[in-house]
């Protein structure tokens, strides 16, 4: 199969048909093999329902459902679980991304032997202070912090290798990090494409400035994963032994300057200096302790170089899913 194209989507029912159409028509144009996996993460509008007709009419449609809303990192697990084309592609379902895209983003990982392609909405129909400009600054720290040189990471236009969306795993709401997690996982051979961008044209956006602020939480957890994940004794065993070593030359000073200086003077507890000494001496143990025990979990519970994937979709325990 050349392409799976992975949609997730949250009551998007009156765009489902228009896209379909779209997309099938792309495909039939230029010859691909095919699938268009929807993922309904957990629609109230009768988006599923407008799927399963779609299913039933044409086989390359496949639908997802989640029985509430986990969010889109978890519906693209779940679509790249799925996905059995050569090149994988994530687009949104609000008819804001174009299909006529796709051709091109397939060739050049076919062709260029790209790992991933990201699109870039270089030009953007969204509210200047709503989307805009969060996004600039959301897209420069994410850059920096990285070393992904990307201009716009929250774009949903995508293509992927299959290897690499099967040796990643998608979680929390690390959507928006896709490129970092598979330059972390060895795919380094990243591109990025200047896309079409269209207003929308149902419904209004599921998004609000607090997914901004949950984007940059999520920036420092995978900036401290990459950076320290797999080596944690450098980090806090670095810091624990320079704090330690900063309270234990304060305790010393304190002996000293009791026993042999002033034996006479204040009490030692009633010196700024010798608690400012305790606390250096503890938080530093602390945070020593904290990596030794990092690096003997690490070298307990061996990573997988790869994941096996099954024919069973594994969603985890807590997620409810039905699969068409």
């Amino acid at each position: 199969m050349n392409l799976s194209i992975v949609i997730p989507l949250l009551n998007e029912q009156e765009s489902l048909n228009e896209l379909y159409h779209w997309i099938a028509s792309v495909m039939q144009s230029n010859n691909f093999s095919y699938e268009i996996l929807f993922i309904d993460d957990g629609s109230t509008d009768g988006s599923w329902n407008t799927i399963t007709e779609l299913a039933q009419k044409d086989s390359n449609v496949k639908g997802i459902k989640f029985q509430r809303n986990y969010g889109k990192s978890q519906a693209l697990h779940a679509g790249f679980k799925l996905a059995q084309g050569d090149v994988v592609i994530t687009m949104d379902a609000d008819l804001q991304d174009n299909p006529e895209e796709i051709p091109e983003l397939y060739y050049l990982i076919k062709k260029e032997n790209y790992d991933l392609i990201s699109g870039w909405k270089k030009k953007r129909f969204d509210s200047l202070f709503e989307k805009n400009l969060p996004s600039k600054l959301f897209n420069f720290a994410a850059r920096k912090t990285s070393g992904v040189k990307l201009h716009d990471f929250n774009c949903g236009l995508k293509a992927y290798k299959k290897e690499v969306i099967k040796n990643i795993e998608v979680t929390g709401e690390m959507h928006r990090y896709i490129p970092v997690l598979s330059k972390n996982a060895g795919f380094t051979k990243i591109g990025e494409k200047i896309v079409q961008h269209q207003a929308r044209k149902y419904g209004t956006t599921k998004f609000g400035v607090e997914r901004f602020i949950n984007g940059f939480l999520d920036l420092i957890t995978i900036w401290f994963l990459s950076k320290f994940g797999k080596r944690p004794m450098h980090l806090f065993g670095a810091w624990g032994a320079f704090i330690l070593f900063v309270g234990f030359v304060l305790t010393l000073y304190l002996g000293i300057d009791k026993l042999f200086l002033h034996p006479y003077g204040r009490l030692l507890t009633e010196r700024p200096q010798f608690f400012v000494a305790l606390v250096a001496m503890v938080i530093g143990s602390q945070l020593f302790l904290a990596g030794f025990l990092g690096e003997i979990i690490l070298r307990t519970n061996k990573q997988k170089d790869n994941y096996k994937i099954s024919d069973e979709i594994n969603l985890g325990e807590n997620i409810k899913a039905s699969i068409f």
